[in-house]
């Protein structure tokens, strides 16, 4: 029976050495312990925090990066209609351009065809004239061959011209 009843003074001893290991631990681990515990809380409350403080930024670069993005659509939307602005002016001067030539080049060939015209119309006259002057002479030669005519001829020819 030894062993399940304990003596005095074992009591005492076990009793002494285990007071001085929790003197021992509270003076010198206890607050080491402790520390390192409130440190490492201390440090997931940090981290904690600082993960808050990421997914607010996080939040605000989102929004910026939204309102980054619709300027960059706002921009883009300006530059396409600048571009089919541009567009349309230049179709429209290629279009008067090609207007003016046109003209120009119709007014051209209306000149050239009015100087052919006078042209051909002097010639033409001038033929005329060519042939009336030899049928003249023909007719002319036909009639006064004889000298009585010629001088009736004459004679007519100078009273039209007092008259007139």
């Amino acid at each position: 029976m030894n062993l399940v009843t304990p003596e005095i003074g074992l009591i005492f001893w076990t009793t002494v050495v285990f007071l001085i290991l929790l003197f021992l631990l509270n003076k010198f681990a206890w607050k080491p312990i402790l520390g390192a515990v409130k440190g490492r809380e201390e440090s997931i409350e940090k981290a904690l925090n600082a993960a808050e403080e990421a997914k607010e930024e996080i939040k605000k670069l989102e929004a910026k990066n939204d309102d980054l993005l619709a300027e960059a659509r706002k921009e883009r939307d300006e530059l396409l209609s600048q571009a089919r602005e541009t567009r349309d002016n230049i179709i429209g001067e290629a279009k008067e351009a090609g207007k003016k030539e046109s003209e120009k080049i119709i007014a051209s060939a209306k000149a050239a065809i009015a100087n052919e015209r006078k042209v051909a119309i002097a010639q033409i006259k001038e033929e005329v004239a060519t042939l009336s002057v030899e049928l003249a002479e023909k007719i002319l030669k036909e009639q006064l061959k004889d000298n009585e005519k010629q001088k009736e001829l004459v004679s007519k020819y100078v009273r039209e011209i007092n008259l007139n």
